[in-house]
Protein backbone atom coordinates (compact mmCIF):
# COMPACT_ATOMS: atom_id res chain seq x y z
CA UNK A 1 0.00 0.00 0.00
CA UNK A 2 3.07 2.97 0.99
CA UNK A 3 4.70 1.44 -2.02
CA UNK A 4 2.18 2.42 -4.73
CA UNK A 5 1.73 5.70 -3.15
CA UNK A 6 5.13 6.45 -3.33
CA UNK A 7 5.18 5.18 -6.87
CA UNK A 8 1.81 7.35 -7.50
CA UNK A 9 3.45 10.47 -5.91
CA UNK A 10 6.75 9.54 -8.02
CA UNK A 11 4.73 9.42 -11.29
CA UNK A 12 2.84 12.73 -10.27
CA UNK A 13 6.05 14.53 -9.50
CA UNK A 14 7.60 12.95 -13.14
CA UNK A 15 4.41 14.11 -14.92
CA UNK A 16 4.88 17.64 -13.20
CA UNK A 17 8.45 17.96 -14.18
CA UNK A 18 7.94 17.21 -17.51
CA UNK A 19 5.22 19.56 -18.27
CA UNK A 20 6.75 22.06 -16.73
CA UNK A 21 9.43 21.52 -18.73
CA UNK A 22 8.08 21.70 -21.92
CA UNK A 23 6.23 25.10 -21.09
CA UNK A 24 9.33 26.37 -20.26
CA UNK A 25 11.17 25.24 -23.55
CA UNK A 26 8.47 27.03 -25.53
CA UNK A 27 8.81 30.30 -23.79
CA UNK A 28 12.77 30.66 -24.04
CA UNK A 29 12.32 29.05 -27.91
CA UNK A 30 9.79 32.68 -28.63
CA UNK A 31 12.13 34.78 -26.52
CA UNK A 32 15.04 33.42 -28.15
CA UNK A 33 13.78 33.55 -31.01
CA UNK A 34 12.43 37.55 -31.08
CA UNK A 35 15.78 38.45 -29.51
CA UNK A 36 17.45 37.12 -32.81
CA UNK A 37 15.27 38.76 -34.61
CA UNK A 38 16.24 42.39 -32.92
CA UNK A 39 20.27 41.42 -33.08
CA UNK A 40 19.60 40.39 -37.01
CA UNK A 41 17.42 43.78 -37.44
CA UNK A 42 20.51 45.72 -35.73
CA UNK A 43 23.05 43.97 -38.38
CA UNK A 44 24.73 42.74 -35.02
CA UNK A 45 25.92 38.94 -34.74
CA UNK A 46 25.74 39.21 -30.51
CA UNK A 47 22.73 39.43 -28.90
CA UNK A 48 22.61 41.96 -26.17
CA UNK A 49 20.90 42.09 -22.88
CA UNK A 50 18.85 44.50 -24.13
CA UNK A 51 17.69 42.48 -27.37
CA UNK A 52 16.46 40.30 -24.56
CA UNK A 53 14.67 42.73 -22.33
CA UNK A 54 12.42 44.52 -25.94
CA UNK A 55 12.07 40.60 -27.04
CA UNK A 56 10.80 40.53 -23.05
CA UNK A 57 8.51 43.58 -23.45
CA UNK A 58 6.82 42.47 -26.88
CA UNK A 59 5.73 39.37 -25.03
CA UNK A 60 4.34 41.02 -22.42
CA UNK A 61 6.73 40.86 -19.90
CA UNK A 62 8.58 43.84 -19.02
CA UNK A 63 12.02 43.16 -16.99
CA UNK A 64 13.14 46.24 -15.11
CA UNK A 65 16.78 46.93 -14.72
CA UNK A 66 18.27 46.87 -17.88
CA UNK A 67 17.23 50.42 -19.23
CA UNK A 68 15.41 51.09 -22.21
Amino acid sequence: MVYSIQLRKKHALSTMYEETRGVLKVFLENVIRDAVTYTEHAKRKTVTAMDVVYALKRQGRTLYGFGG
